[in-house]
């Protein structure tokens, strides 16, 4: 069955939503996020008004199934360990404990950004002219760097990774104001720069151009859940430099408050992830 592209949507160099005229005269639509998601397509018979989704087959659904129960409940769980830690670090006493919640979240985070990965990496793919999505071969990594959800999941997994520096730098003693800094405070602002644009592309992407709003989208709401969180967290980072003349943090309040917050809205978006299943 051959096709006629229609429609292509997106931003820059990226497409995030196609529609394209089959030869039995039926439309079909790609959506990326939905795609990889939910495993579904959008068709709308010749003649016919309504539209109709189309599933991928049962291997890979059952996988997107499986990856985004992991990725979904590493977030929220790795999200609370951060409200933890941050609660401790604000009302407690800090120290080692706060700082071994934090390593522990940050390992549910690191799981939570990989398992996003493997959800884009091994997604179906929309068919060259059948008008359905087509299985992958289980792969654990791949270079996509012009797919926006490829992208985007991959700086949020880099941002994960990033954090570790800065969260096993917590757990050295003795440090310096310039070792706390360069092992503490830069590796936290590279990762939530990293959750930004990570954010910023998956809005890209649900919105399909331009960052909007589309409050009867279970997608948008996650996706905007958890750039609130990354803002959150940038403003913690910021406030958390340790002033080398003074060898005192710029604001700890913010900085305690901000992850706090940030991490909230982190595991609230892992919860809703739950519901945005095939």
């Amino acid at each position: 069955m051959s096709r006629t592209e229609e429609r292509a949507e997106g931003a820059g160099p990226f497409t995030t939503r196609l529609t394209w005229r089959l030869s039995d005269g039926s439309t079909a639509v790609w959506d990326s996020r939905r795609a990889r998601k939910r495993g579904l397509l959008t068709v709308r018979a010749s003649g016919e008004s309504e539209t109709r989704p189309r599933r991928a087959d049962t291997t890979s659904v059952d996988r997107l199934r499986r990856l985004n129960a992991i990725a979904a409940g590493a977030f929220a769980a790795g999200g609370g360990l951060f409200v933890s830690g941050a609660a401790v670090a604000q009302f407690g006493t800090g120290g080692a404990t706060g700082a071994w919640i934090y390593f522990l979240g940050g390992l549910f985070f690191n799981t939570g950004g990989y398992a996003s990965l493997l959800q884009v990496i091994n997604a179906p793919r929309q068919d060259s002219g059948s008008g359905a999505l087509s299985p992958r071969l289980w792969r654990w990594w791949s270079y996509e760097p012009g797919r926006i959800d490829w992208l985007s999941t991959f700086l949020l997994f880099a941002g994960t990774l990033v954090f570790g520096i800065n969260l096993l730098g917590s757990l050295m003693q003795g440090l310096s104001v310039r070792q706390a800094n360069a092992l503490i405070w830069s590796p936290d602002l590279i990762g939530c720069t990293l959750f930004l644009v990570s954010g910023h592309l998956a809005l890209v992407e649900v919105c399909h151009g331009r960052p909007g709003i589309r409050t009867r989208d279970l997608g948008w709401w996650i996706v905007a859940v958890n750039q609130l969180g990354s803002v959150l967290f940038m403003a913690s980072a910021l406030a958390d430099f340790t002033r080398p003349a003074t060898g005192s943090v710029l604001n700890v309040d913010i900085a305690n408050w901000g992850t706090l917050t940030g991490a909230a809205c982190f595991s609230a978006g892992g919860v809703l992830q739950f519901y945005e299943r095939p």
